[in-house]
């Protein structure tokens, strides 16, 4: 771990983000720097977050980065306890960190379910617990579970990575309930994910025979870490990024079955870039990928910018406020004609 002495007097609080090194958790840990917070950058591949620190220090933040598998309950705790004795009591916690085998299901091994769901499920958990020990004492602060339209409709090709986010859908909603019970001041939130141009395609496991790709409208990760931060300082019990991710959800609690349908015939070539892949690429089920990755990955070519479902969210009360307005404007219209 290493800790830069830039301290800065009037900060916001101390977050945690898992995953930090690249891809979504990258681009949270220069988002929340420029909001004001001191940053804990808890990932596995130490270039990445050694550059990461720079980017948060550069905000004039402090920040501090930790080698950690989230998988390791033990390592997240002793991760945490350390964080709270270098940068103070930690007051956000992003649970972000995550891991994916691209392969048809009859190809897939155990130990390879067994590996994703440690990552990106029990990741989580093992975030939550650790944050929710210190947080329930203090009775405040926020946990936020990064989510996906995966954690809605399952697609071929990525089983163990849509399970493992079913999975977290289901313990944030008990979590939920059981703080509302206890009447706690803790806040959690979710945010659901559209595709993303981030590294996470370079980087897992694939036996496909082409090289992996978001499938459906594609969106930056700064966006994504956008509605992270607005997650984390308001306590929405769910933020929905992108129309796509929207139409997912909704979707397939409409009409599964027609979700079915299409993603058969489109799922798999979807996944898919016209470039074959290289069988033996390695990836980062295991290990990490040496090197400083960045935020983003190699479609950055018309990915968006810009959510309109998530500006909704962020101004749902400009929106409904509008609207009244309009029935009102329409209802004299009616009245008076």
């Amino acid at each position: 771990m290493d800790l830069e002495k830039n301290i800065v007097p009037k900060e916001k609080g101390v977050v945690v983000i898992t995953g930090a090194s690249a891809g979504v958790g990258r681009a949270c840990v220069r988002a929340f720097a420029d909001r004001g917070y001191a940053v804990a950058i808890m990932s596995r591949g130490e270039e990445g977050m050694a550059a990461a620190q720079k980017e948060a220090a550069q905000r004039g933040q402090r920040a501090v980065f930790l080698k950690v598998d989230v998988a390791d309950a033990e390592e997240v705790e002793a991760a945490a306890e350390k964080i709270e004795q270098e940068l103070g009591p930690i007051t956000v916690w992003v649970n972000n960190a995550m891991n994916s085998v691209f392969s048809p299901i009859k190809k897939m091994r155990a130990e390879e379910y067994k590996r994703v769901t440690g990552v990106t499920y029990l990741g989580q958990v093992n975030g939550a617990l650790s944050a929710l020990k210190r947080m329930l004492p203090r009775d405040k602060r926020c946990i936020v579970f990064v989510g996906s339209a995966l954690a809605y409709r399952g697609i071929p090709l990525q089983s163990a990575y849509c399970g493992a986010k079913h999975a977290v859908e289901g313990f944030y909603d008990s979590l939920r309930t059981e703080l509302m019970h206890d009447k706690s001041k803790v806040k959690i939130s979710t945010v659901q994910l559209p595709a993303l141009n981030t590294t996470q395609f370079g980087f897992v496991k694939s036996r496909l025979p082409n090289k992996p790709k978001p499938m459906g409208t594609i969106y930056q990760p700064e966006v994504a870490a956008d509605a992270i931060v607005f997650a984390a300082e308001h306590g929405r019990r769910e933020i929905i990024v992108g129309w796509s991710t929207l139409k997912a959800i909704v979707g397939n609690k409409i009409a599964p079955w027609y979700a079915d349908w299409v993603l058969a015939k489109t799922g798999i070539q979807g996944q898919q870039t016209d470039e074959p892949e290289d069988p033996d690429r390695k990836h980062n089920l295991w290990e990490p990928l040496p090197g400083d990755h960045g935020a983003h990955g190699p479609f950055g070519d018309g990915a968006k910018t810009f959510s309109f479902v998530l500006w909704l969210s962020k101004n749902r009360m400009v929106f409904w406020g509008v609207l009244l307005l309009l029935l009102l404007c329409l209802v004299f219209w009616i009245i008076l004609d």
